[in-house]
């Protein structure tokens, strides 16, 4: 897997990420969730993306629970995520 490096922090991110946006928390949820980014993880992406509207949230958590999971080491990996700002009136 071929890796970039974030400016000039040093963190270095896979040029491919795997995301949960139409799945996780969704139509896929749990041992698939874990298997799915356990797959990816062996093939050497360390970066996995989420947002809290994703399955109106359904997806971090699953995520979360899968990654709670599969225990690696936290400094090996990059995982992003949306917040969605709303006003007062319900609008984005």
């Amino acid at each position: 897997m071929p890796f970039r490096h974030l400016g000039p922090t040093g963190l270095k991110v896979s040029v491919f990420s795997l995301g949960g946006w139409l799945t996780y928390g969704g139509t896929q949820r749990g041992e698939i969730v874990k298997k799915c980014l356990q797959t990816a993880w062996d093939h050497g992406c360390n970066t996995f993306d989420t947002a809290e509207v994703y399955a109106n949230g359904e997806s971090e958590i699953d995520m979360g629970q899968a990654l709670k999971e599969l225990a690696w080491p936290r400094d090996e990996y990059v995982l992003t995520t949306k917040v969605r700002k709303t006003s007062a009136r319900g609008q984005t």
